[in-house]
């Protein structure tokens, strides 16, 4: 019997920075054992399209039974769980090959959103006990980082496998290029991701709050 994987995803730098927070964290968390399960960390390309097709494989190939998504968003100030996964690729700037889609589906025939199915708000609860900075936040952007959050809910709509994304800040190193941009040391960033896998991993189901964001 296949044992339990729980696959991490991060992506590889892009737009100009020597690295990428969400992928320092996840290759430190490979291995890591929660519950019955092992993490999988695996890099994702910041492209169009190119970050899908390698998603698919390892679903295909690991089959895990927990999914957590992460990536960098440059002037957060702390982990933002991400509720809803919009069907549109508008990008500010060019992917890693050159691609600035503008107003084009992720998926031509997906209905216009998904929503995690991750215990977002009880991963936040937690976090914040422990205090981490956290928060629910309504909004993953028109980028890859949507573009991947969206494909993966798609990708597992109809299999039993609870999914999402979580956006990170930036590193102390990279907010130092970005002056006035918050960060978050690695460490903190790995020790968060660890207690919200867990959390993901044992809550069933999520806190019932009020409002948006917790607050």
């Amino acid at each position: 019997m296949r044992p339990a994987q729980i696959l991490l995803t991060g992506f590889e730098p892009f737009g100009g920075e020597s690295l990428n927070p969400s992928w320092e964290v996840a290759q430190s968390l490979h291995g890591l054992k929660i519950g019955g399960a092992s993490v999988v960390a695996a890099q994702l390309p910041c492209v169009f399209g190119q970050a899908l097709t390698l998603l698919d494989e390892l679903l295909q190939r690991h089959q895990p039974v927990l999914v957590l998504a992460l990536g960098l968003a440059g002037g957060r100030c702390d982990l933002s769980l991400e509720r809803v996964a919009i069907n549109v690729d508008d990008a500010r700037i060019a992917d890693n090959r050159g691609a600035c889609p503008v107003d084009e589906p992720v998926c031509a025939d997906g209905p216009a959103a998904y929503f995690s199915t991750l215990p977002i708000k009880a991963m936040v609860a937690a976090l914040r006990v422990a205090g981490f900075p956290a928060s629910v936040s309504q909004t993953a952007g028109t980028f890859v980082c949507n573009h991947v959050f969206y494909g993966l809910q798609h990708a597992l709509r109809d299999r039993p496998v609870r999914s999402g994304f979580m956006h990170i800040p930036y590193l102390p190193e990279q907010a130092a290029l970005h002056p006035g941009q918050p960060c978050m040391p690695l460490q903190t960033m790995v020790d968060g991701v660890k207690l919200a896998l867990e959390v993901a991993w044992r809550t069933e189901v999520d806190l019932r709050q009020s409002g948006g964001a917790i607050s």
